[in-house]
């Protein structure tokens, strides 16, 4: 149990140390240690708690973290107890390093934003940051999520089509993620 919390421990506080972009971009590095790397979660279940994660209050990453935590060690047959002791250390983790980062940077960075290395940093990490939201984007078009032609074409096409309708409300006419969020369900409520 013990090597489980040092892992968890590790591999949140790497996700924070790493994760640029907020929550969102921590997703798919998140997904990839997990379910890729650990098998603490299956592709299922990490789905669920991104689903979770989103509908309760607070970051993502931090809340995934916080569910990753606990599931895990109860997914490895440990107490519920144990599990809340794994979702502290994940959480704990995962925001160490962003902690420490904004107390260094920000006695450093006021007095040096202007200069070019520090702009060349913040230059280079755009891109970066995108790429990690593409990441988890992508991660999250599964069939859990959009099903398969194979499996439901109906509900496929749905899936298909309400996402690029919120792609487009936002993009093109921004409509608003709660305007979305509740067009999408009362949809998803009458299609599928």
């Amino acid at each position: 149990m013990l090597i489980l919390y040092l892992q968890l421990f590790w591999t949140f506080f790497q996700i924070g140390l790493f994760g640029f972009g907020g929550g969102y971009a921590m997703i798919s590095m998140i997904q990839g240690e997990v379910v890729t790397r650990h098998h603490w979660l299956d592709a299922g279940q990490f789905t669920d708690i991104v689903a979770i994660s989103q509908s309760t209050p607070g970051p993502i990453g931090i809340n995934s973290a916080t569910y990753v935590g606990y599931s895990s060690l109860v997914n490895a047959g440990y107490a519920p107890g144990w599990g809340v002791l794994g979702s502290f250390i994940a959480t704990f983790a995962v925001v160490l390093p962003s902690f420490v980062l904004m107390l260094l940077i920000s006695k450093f960075l006021m007095k040096y934003k202007n200069h070019p290395y520090v702009e060349n940093v913040f230059l280079g990490l755009r891109p970066a940051v995108v790429g990690l939201l593409a990441a988890a984007a992508l991660l999250l078009m599964t069939k859990e999520n959009f099903s398969s032609p194979s499996e439901s074409w109906w509900q496929f096409t749905v899936s298909i089509l309400l996402f690029l309708f919120a792609f487009v409300a936002q993009k093109f006419f921004k409509l608003g993620a709660i305007r979305i969020i509740f067009i999408c369900g009362i949809a998803g409520i009458l299609l599928m």
